[in-house]
């Protein structure tokens, strides 16, 4: 049998980023997951079900999944973990929001790293192991619970759809690589919860996502 967990799904920002709140409610310990806006309500999320962070994780340093994380940091004293090749685009969120014309939330910075096969652990026995998954950005990455079958999935794979791959240090090749590579041999019955929009599961994109297809 699993251990239980309480996660809430919060969709932030204009852009309705999927914010996770994942906590053990044994131990009262959770991560945040990409607090792309709206701090005030996620830090509610986390009164609600008497939840202290031991982490805040981002997939991805697009604005719109790290906009809250500086607030997010503050209010709690968790550390920021993101992969390292994303740094660049983390200390460039102002310069991301200026090329789509909207201000730039408080910046943040990186206080740790998220490695291909880190075991993120926290609570009585929760944990998720850190996929890299390059090609939406340089350092994109995904979160895998292998003891609850949950993937997020950040913005690499989206029910339907993969992520985009025109803006920077994105490729196309290099996130279906990925995708091949390190989603597609988790088991068939995992729920994926997207950056964006509705949950899926493996199973569901590798028979109907038309990007999949000849992977």
């Amino acid at each position: 049998m699993r251990d239980p967990l309480i996660h809430e799904v919060l969709p932030v920002g204009f852009l309705q980023c999927n914010c996770h709140v994942v906590g053990d409610p044994e131990t009262h310990e959770a991560v945040v997951i990409d607090p792309g806006d709206e701090p005030d309500a996620i830090l509610a999320a986390l009164r609600r079900h008497n939840l202290m962070v031991k982490a805040i994780l981002i997939t991805h340093a697009h604005p719109d999944h790290v906009g809250g994380a500086a607030k997010l940091k503050q209010a709690t004293g968790a550390a920021v973990l993101m992969h390292p090749d994303d740094r660049w685009l983390l200390d460039n969120v102002a310069m991301q929001c200026a090329a789509f014309g909207f201000p730039a939330p408080p910046a943040v910075q990186m206080d740790g790293t998220l490695q291909p096969g880190d075991d993120i652990r926290w609570g009585a026995s929760l944990r998720a192991q850190v996929l890299h998954t390059p090609g939406h950005t340089p350092g994109s990455s995904c979160l895998y619970l292998p003891d609850h079958k949950i993937l997020f999935a950040g913005d690499t794979l989206f029910a339907g759809s993969i992520g985009r791959t025109d803006l920077w240090g994105g490729s196309y090749d290099a996130i279906l690589r990925s995708i091949r590579s390190q989603l597609l041999p988790l088991d068939p019955d995992t729920v994926v919860f997207p950056g964006h929009g509705p949950h899926t599961t493996l199973a569901e994109e590798k028979d109907s996502n038309p990007f999949l297809r000849g992977l």
